[in-house]
Order: structure tokens, then sequence, then C-alpha cells
């Protein structure tokens, strides 16, 4: 009975709608702001143009599609959930993709030969020697799409949680990137707060990124565990299952949390890496204690440990002579990598749930100026 009584109550917290609709009736409502992509999203847009052939020629030859999933605000305005990169696709090549916030119209771009139309490469939307005909136009506006509509009688949270399972391994790659689409769902302003944070230049100098680490938000999820970490208390961390799944709840909590002080935190972790930022990467990579200097590459273990210590002694490190701060902190960053606690939690092979716990007890031990 306890399962029947479950499905029961779960099932009237989900309220959902299907529609078939044609691709020339999307570019409408986008054109009249009926549908929304928020501009953060774009940011997740990042289909070569090879997949976005292969989805016009999809359409173009009737191929079936999975259906997208959209989710109704207050407004009756669609919020997409899943289903970006096709919807994005269509109007960048369509020469509808609008760049946020300043309205402009993105740049289409030529298409390339696929497996069964070889003939589309270098055709274009817009009029040229190599662009779809009237009629080929006609055709493709006509194609029909399937959408999923989440209503707004449904409970919010199912929103996300949506997003994030049809996500999970999906075309968005990374788990922070799931968890920027849900941040910007229920809480976009706590999103926009971590994203100033990961663009201040203190920040940016000690922790150098790739391309694509950038492109999947390590960076946003780097100030995620900076703030998730030193506010969550011990007895949680210590039970964590799932990095991932702690990050993303203690994410929705202190967005949601009226007393925690958005702006306080944010010049306290700008400090931190004041502090650091005359070592720079140095701070991160391992300490050669016989060559006396740091060396190999970025340690997440060691950014976990360093960060967590400074903050707790914060207001000490602040008043340490800038003459003097450098010496000091090498000296704690060698300490810490001969460390019996630290060696044995972190490193290749050691999980994450294994190291957490342990990380800001080590810091806050070893980095007290």
């Amino acid at each position: 009975m306890a399962l029947e009584a479950e499905i029961e109550q779960n099932r009237k917290n989900i309220r959902s709608d299907s529609l078939t609709m044609s691709v020339g009736e999307v570019v409408n409502m986008y054109r009249d702001r009926e549908i929304i992509i928020q501009p953060e999203y774009q940011r997740l847009f990042r289909w070569d143009i090879e997949k976005q052939s292969r989805l016009i020629e999809s359409l173009l030859l009737g191929i079936p599609l999975p259906p997208i999933f959209v989710s109704a605000n207050e407004d009756g305005v669609w919020e997409v959930i899943d289903g970006l990169q096709r919807i994005s696709t269509i109007l960048k090549f369509m020469g509808e993709l609008r760049e946020e916030p300043t309205e402009q119209l993105m740049d289409p771009e030529p298409l390339v030969g696929t497996r069964y139309l070889p003939s589309l490469d270098r055709i274009t939307w817009a009029e040229s020697s190599r662009a779809f005909s009237g009629s080929q136009k006609i055709e493709f506006k006509r194609a029909r799409l399937d959408f999923r509509i989440l209503l707004k009688e449904s409970d919010k949270k199912v929103r996300y949680d949506l997003f994030d399972r049809l996500n999970s391994g999906g075309a968005i790659t990374s788990a922070q990137e799931v968890r920027t689409a849900i941040l910007l769902m229920e809480h976009p302003e706590f999103y926009r707060w971590l994203d100033s944070l990961r663009n201040l230049d203190d920040f940016s100098s000690c922790v150098p990124l790739t391309t694509r680490q950038k492109e999947e938000q390590y960076d946003i999820e780097l100030v995620l565990r900076f703030v998730a970490l030193y506010f969550s208390e011990s007895t949680k961390l210590r039970a964590l299952s799932d990095m991932d799944a702690i990050l993303t709840e203690r994410a929705l909590e202190l967005a949601g949390d009226s007393d925690f002080e958005r702006a306080a935190i944010g010049q306290n972790f700008s400090a931190v890496f004041r502090i650091l930022s005359s070592l720079g990467p140095d701070a991160f990579r391992k300490f050669d204690n016989a060559k006396k200097k740091p060396v190999g590459a970025f340690s997440v273990s060691a950014y976990e440990a360093v960060t967590q210590g400074i903050y707790e002694h914060l207001e000490s490190w602040l008043v340490v002579p800038e003459q003097d701060r450098d010496l000091k902190l090498l000296a704690c960053v060698s300490e810490l990598w001969v460390d019996d606690v630290f060696k044995k939690n972190s490193g290749a092979g050691v999980r994450p749930t294994q190291r957490i716990p342990h990380m800001r007890l080590v810091g806050s031990r070893i980095f007290a100026p």
C-alpha cells in the first residue's frame, strides 16, 4: 500500500501534455518570445557543424527524433528543459537564433554533406547559389517536432529532476552543466553570483583551465566546491555517497537560503584568492620537497585543502605582511604534501567520498599562520 500511495501522490505532482508542432510554428513562437532559451543555456550549445547537418538531414527525410521537453512558466511561456541542441540548430540554420542579451542574430553556418544527403554540403537558408529552394524551405518549415510539456501546475522540483534525468549521460557532458541549468530554472541569481566569482582575475590566475574545462564549466564547479564544502556540516560530508549529488543538493539549499549572505561570502572568496594570487597556479600543484618547488598539474585535493584552510583563518592571513606572506604560504603548501592524512586521502585512486571529509580539517590544521 505504501508504494501505491507514493505513486498516487507523485502523479498528482506531475502534470504534462504532448503536442506535435511544425518547425515554422516553433520559429514563430521563438520570435514572439513564447519559447525561450535562457541566455546562459546558449553556452551549452556546442554541437559541431556535422551534428547540426545530420539534424537538418533527419528533418528533411522525416527520420523520427526524440521529443523536446519544455516547462511552462507562470506566464505560459515555454522554457526548454531538453532539446536545446536541436532547437538552437534549427534556429541558427534559419538565421533566427538570437545572441542574448544583445538581441543580435547569430551568423548562420553552411551545412556539410551527410550520409544520405551529400548535396547538403555548403547549403544555406539565406539566398545564395547554394541555398534551399522555395519549395525546400516550405517542406522544411512543415517538418514536425514532438513536444512534451511540463505544465505550470506541476511541482517545481520536478523540472530540475527531469532535466537531470534527461541529460545525465546525454549531450550535456558535465555534471556542472546540468547543475547550471537546474539553477537557472529555480535560482538564476545564485548562478549569476557563482559566475561573477569565477570571473575574478585572482581566481582565474590561480586556476588555469583548458578550453574544454571552461566549456564544461569546471571553474564554476570549483567556486561551488569552495562554498559548498565550507558551508556543509562535517557529519553531512562524512555521509556523502556522491560528490556531484552533494554539490547539487548544497547549491539548491544555499540558493534558497535567505540567511546565506552572498555579498559577504563573495568578498571573503575574493580575499582568499587575493592572498593566493602571488603563488598563482603553484598554490594547487604538488610541492616537491626534494626540489623545494611546486611541480606537476593542478590538484583538486590541494585546492580543497588550501582554500578551506585559508578561509578558516582568513582574518589572520589578512594581517600577515605581504613581504612575509609568500614564504609562509609556501611553507604551508610544502607541509601539506608530506602530511600523512592528506597523502592517505588524496591522489589517484582515492574516491571523492573518502577525500572530501578530511580536506577541510587538514587545511584548517596546516594553514593556521
